[in-house]
């Protein structure tokens, strides 16, 4: 139900997110607002939420970049939410953590996607995300018992590599990437191949290229959905020396860029690098806006709204 001033959705920001939730409702226009949350964080490590009091239903807008520090107050925030009366309770997450671990690999592991949904749909009403990485379970609604809708950063994406590389060769580092370098693929008409990866540790990974001669001419652009300790990337660089080709460019939608990936990119040959802002991309790393996206899918989320087509 919307508030009777017009107003239909109120913004919280975490933390490092009041840029996001700002620029959101500069697009919404009046039918969104934004609200206080303070958090405090006592010497012991414990944390303490304040939140202004709703008046009509709400959001937290939270990009879960270390969801470890960042899930216990983003709960706690929620949970205070709904007691103060909030009628429905949103997150807008830009990077959804804990996906990577769908299945128990060896006998006793946590399946912490599966366990990480489940704690986030039982304090939330809908979830709002930008391309999750999906791999064994292919969709939000095999995990999450809420209402979700996932953004695709392909368009912006390429977008970006048009505007910036005159004939790019998009390279998948792993078949896990094939499913978002297909897309931008498409939309470009450019060519593509994705290669196949052995990793033997979290900093051990290795790639394989084939010949390509016939794309000597192209600038290579490795496009992943999420760069961490970057060596996914950097294997296929590495790979790429002596191939006689232009310098390439790396294109990832989270750039989480963890201890010396950025480097390591360097070092390896990336002559560019960029990220969509679904993580505030850091110093050097070139952003591509998903403002116009986020807030299209927010307005269709919103109460009240007409619910999109599927």
């Amino acid at each position: 139900m919307n508030d009777p001033h017009g107003l239909a959705l109120q913004l919280y920001a975490m933390p490092g997110n009041e840029a996001r939730a700002d620029a959101l409702v500069a697009r919404l226009g009046p039918r969104a607002g934004r609200a206080g949350l303070w958090l405090h964080r006592f010497p012991d490590g414990e944390s303490l939420v304040r939140v202004q009091p709703p008046r009509t239903a709400v959001a937290l807008v939270c990009t879960l970049r270390d969801p470890d520090a960042l899930t216990l107050p983003l709960l706690m925030a929620a949970a205070t939410l709904r007691e103060l009366g909030a009628a429905q309770v949103g997150l807008v997450a830009p990077y959804l953590a804990y996906m990577r671990q769908d299945r128990a690999f060896e006998p006793g592991q946590a399946v912490s996607a599966r366990i990480y949904a489940a704690l986030l749909s039982r304090h939330f009403d809908w979830l709002l995300t930008v391309d999750p990485h999906l791999h064994r379970i292919d969709s939000l609604d095999r995990i999450y018992s809420l209402r979700s809708r996932v953004v695709h950063a392909a368009g912006p994406i390429a977008r970006w590599v048009a505007s910036e590389i005159a004939q790019p060769l998009l390279i998948g580092p792993d078949a896990e990437s094939r499913q978002w370098v297909t897309e931008v693929a498409e939309r470009l008409r450019a060519p593509m191949v994705v290669l196949d990866k052995q990793r033997r540790g979290d900093l051990d990974v290795s790639s394989r290229l084939p010949d390509l001669r016939a794309w000597a001419g192209r600038t290579p652009v490795l496009l992943d959905d999420i760069a961490s300790s970057g060596r996914t990337l950097a294997a296929v660089l590495e790979s790429l020396r002596g191939r006689g080709m232009a310098p390439a460019a790396c294109v990832v939608t989270h750039g989480l860029f963890a201890l010396d990936a950025l480097d390591l990119l360097r070092a390896a040959g990336a002559a560019r690098v960029a990220c969509t802002d679904s993580v505030e991309p850091p110093p050097g790393v070139e952003g591509i806006a998903l403002d116009a996206e986020l807030a299209q899918a927010l307005g269709d989320m919103m109460p009240g709204a007409k619910e999109p087509l599927p």
